[in-house]
């Protein structure tokens, strides 16, 4: 897949990339794809759930059960945008089981904006909640450790957006590059060809869970009073 193609050939049709990179062009199209399914999901919610509502309430009670062990009861306004970003990887990282396909997620740049939005999205949170007295935080349990913890804490907070961002990408870009060596396997073994997709569904979805308990971990870290 060339980062600057004109079309994205998805099983022979040809995707028009507006002269985007193509990780840019497949992330607007996945946008797109979770507003308008969004909105058509909402005018079809009813009291008896079919199987496709079935299935967006488990994750969303599932999300909600993880949201008070790691942000508490305020923490529950963000669940929304932790499924966001739950879905939005997921299918992004799913793009990769398409042959000739890289996710979007294989590219650092698209992983980046994604830890970047939650790490300033973490430290709003922080201080419209505390205000000034979110530098606590900071500081660690006694104010003489201050000038120690200080730098040592800011440290930890800048290390996890590149965290975020290197482990999702790290793991996609290694996974398609695994599978790529098994799919030359493939003709020999038709074990490879099920250990393959079996890896590739691990990955695609436990990565994209990862991602999202952090985020909640680090927002509920932000929401809670400091010691």
């Amino acid at each position: 897949m060339e980062e600057h193609a004109l079309y994205l050939i998805v099983s022979g049709l040809h995707v028009p990339t507006f002269g985007l990179p193509a990780h840019t062009a497949l992330m607007l199209y996945i946008s797109v794809f979770l507003i308008v399914g969004s909105l058509i999901l909402k005018g079809t919610l009813s009291v008896v759930p079919g199987k496709i509502q079935s299935v967006v309430e488990i994750i969303i009670e599932g999300f909600i059960g993880l949201a008070d062990e790691t942000m508490g009861k305020k923490g529950k306004i963000f669940i929304p945008a932790v499924i966001t970003f739950f879905i939005f990887i997921l299918i992004s990282n799913a793009l990769g089981m398409i042959p000739g396909l890289l996710p979007p997620t294989a590219s650092l740049n698209t992983t980046a904006a994604l830890a970047i939005v939650v790490f300033i999205t973490t430290h709003i949170v922080g201080v419209v909640i505390h205000g000034p007295k979110y530098i606590k935080h900071f500081m660690g349990p006694y104010w003489w450790l201050a000038p120690i913890m200080m730098p040592i804490e800011i440290f930890s907070h800048i290390a996890r957006p590149l965290s975020l961002s290197f482990r999702l990408f790290g793991n996609m870009f290694g996974h398609e590059q695994l599978i790529m060596v098994l799919l030359l396997l493939m003709p020999y073994s038709a074990f490879m060809l099920m250990f393959s997709t079996v890896l590739g569904v691990l990955a695609i979805v436990l990565q994209a869970f990862i991602f999202a308990l952090l985020t909640m971990a680090y927002i509920g870290g932000a929401i809670e009073e400091a010691h």
